[in-house]
């Protein structure tokens, strides 16, 4: 009898989404003349990221015509909606003939300064995790996507337009960086990007980004280190 071959397998994956938050009773052309506007200045961030519309400041958005004339538009830019989050009164079933689920799992970055008392708690009483950091030996080709969840992520040699670098902790790059780099990915705002050189579509720490359209082209000329100051992405020229 021929053995048995699986035709599938069921894996893990981290994956990195933009969230939307509606922060307007409903979607006007003010609204969508900001969604432009914004598009135009960083089209690089959103090009090809997965999108989640967070609804929890918005009550305008509770039946299926106006989510469905939203997310509608949206796509229409190419923005890659797939799902809402904070909509818990909304029924799956409805969610699913647009194309949406709802998503309950994950983390904005960055924290709240101030999480309270109850999430204060949660944090104390969770066992800490083990840092397990990364360390690539290679150039990171256009299309990979290499993450260090849990400790920072260290490549030796230069990382590709296109590619894609997300660290809990810091990372460091040995070599020129051209494709995105996002540390502090759980909401670290003492993570740092070190690079040689830098050349990056876009770079983050605890999801405060620039993209390429807004870098500094004189911090390009040797080696770049990135971090958050007073909330803003501060970066200097080191060597």
């Amino acid at each position: 009898m021929p053995a048995s071959v699986a035709a599938f397998q069921v894996r893990g994956r981290f994956l990195t989404a933009l969230v939307l938050r509606i922060d307007s009773e409903s979607a006007g052309d003010q609204f969508f003349g900001q969604v432009d506007e914004q598009l135009l200045k960083t089209p690089q961030f959103f090009l090809g990221a997965p999108m989640v519309l967070d609804l929890g400041n918005s009550k305008g958005f509770r039946d299926i015509d106006a989510i469905r004339d939203l997310v509608e538009n949206l796509r229409r830019r190419e923005l890659r909606v797939f799902g809402v989050q904070n909509a818990n009164d909304l029924d799956a079933e409805m969610l699913q003939t647009l194309g949406l689920i709802n998503v309950t799992t994950g983390r904005d970055a960055p924290l709240p300064r101030d999480a309270g008392p109850a999430a204060a708690v949660a944090v104390a009483t969770e066992a800490p995790r083990a840092v397990e950091n990364k360390v690539i030996r290679s150039t990171v080709r256009s299309g990979q996507m290499i993450v260090a969840e849990h400790g920072d992520l260290t490549v030796i040699g230069s990382v590709a337009s296109g590619a894609e670098l997300i660290a809990a902790g810091n990372i460091h790059v040995y070599g020129r960086l051209r494709g995105r780099a996002m540390a502090g990915c759980h909401g670290n705002e003492n993570a740092h990007i070190f690079c040689q050189s830098l050349n990056a579509e876009l770079v983050a720490i605890a999801g405060l980004y620039q993209t390429s359209e807004t870098l500094d082209a004189a911090v390009g000329q040797g080696c770049t280190h990135i971090y958050l100051e007073d909330e803003k992405l501060r970066m200097e020229v080191i060597a």
